[in-house]
């Protein structure tokens, strides 16, 4: 197996433990399937073509439809992170098969979840002498949170990201594209506080030695944020809390399209996948705003059944 790919896969690895919050298992059963994929390609995983694919999905021939999904997801996720990190410029996945296993739904925190989340940050800020780390744990989560963003938009802000009274961010996402990312006034109110902490010599908002704060530490700053508020840190990462920004908003009236722009998706199915709404909303939408909601079935003049 080369040293390329080995780094390759160890880098998109710890974005999902760091951005997804998936779970230690599945981390170790995508190690699996990666290592072996690459072994299988001569150790050039990270440069396969569709047709070097199609010969690995022809091995998994006799496997169960459960394993195949795995691997399937495995490379998936794999070349989107390749594609999108821009360290190739093509992603070769589509030639995989695609094995019909429902997508299963993202976490999702509730609205009292939440509610926990602020009150344990609330009661580091209310303390005599707050610390450093509790103002730049409410920043954090503000963001995350209340914008959206992605943990590596986030902790590569710069720390002049949030000027002013201006209510927006100009932010670099994937692909290099340029988005407006609105910003909330607590959340400026948050980061107002966090950056008295920042020297101004300071590149980024939230910095560290060498640069910015890693993902993998934001990760850890959100479990421990979970702990303290009573939560199982096993269901809260980043990743969690922006999905809960695009659900809440979308429950609470917000347009697709809007939220497609601000979380930044270039493919509308993408938002349509991240936002799902529980099935009592969407049958309370229907029953309440379609044009024939309010009216009643009659029968006909005659009394006669019109189906007669």
């Amino acid at each position: 197996m080369s040293t390329t790919d080995l780094n390759l896969i160890d880098r998109f690895l710890e974005m999902m433990a760091a951005e997804r919050g998936a779970a230690r298992n599945t981390i170790l059963a995508y190690k699996s399937d990666l290592i072996a994929a690459s072994q299988l390609s001569g150790g050039k995983l990270a440069e396969a073509e569709p047709h070097m694919l199609a010969y690995l999905a022809e091995k998994w021939r006799d496997l169960a439809s459960s394993s195949v999904a795995r691997k399937v997801s495995a490379l998936r996720r794999f070349f989107a992170f390749l594609h999108e990190e821009g360290l190739r410029g093509d992603n070769p996945s589509s030639s995989l098969p695609k094995p019909g296993r429902a997508q299963g739904l993202p976490k999702i925190l509730d609205m009292d979840q939440v509610d926990l989340l602020f009150q344990a940050i609330e009661a580091e800020l209310t303390v005599e002498r707050p610390s450093a780390a509790a103002f730049r744990l409410s920043a954090l989560v503000e963001l995350l949170y209340g914008s959206g963003l992605r943990a590596t938009e986030l902790v590569s802000l710069p720390r002049t990201a949030c000027v002013g009274d201006r209510p927006f961010i100009i932010l670099t996402g994937k692909g290099d594209k340029e988005r407006l990312v609105p910003i909330s006034d607590r959340a400026r109110l948050s980061v107002g506080k966090w950056v008295e902490f920042v020297p101004r010599e300071q590149r980024y908002l939230f910095p560290s030695r060498g640069g910015h704060i890693s993902r993998i530490r934001l990760y850890q700053i959100i479990k421990s944020l979970a702990a303290k508020a009573g939560l199982d840190p096993e269901k809260l990462s980043p990743h969690v809390l922006r999905h809960a920004f695009a659900t809440h908003l979308l429950a609470g009236g917000a347009n697709l399209r809007a939220l497609q722009a601000m979380l930044g998706h270039a493919d509308i199915a993408t938002t349509q996948i991240y936002t799902h709404v529980d099935a009592s909303r969407l049958v309370e939408l229907v029953n309440k705003r379609h044009p024939l909601a309010n009216r009643t079935l009659t029968r006909t003049a005659s009394g006669s059944n019109p189906l007669q």
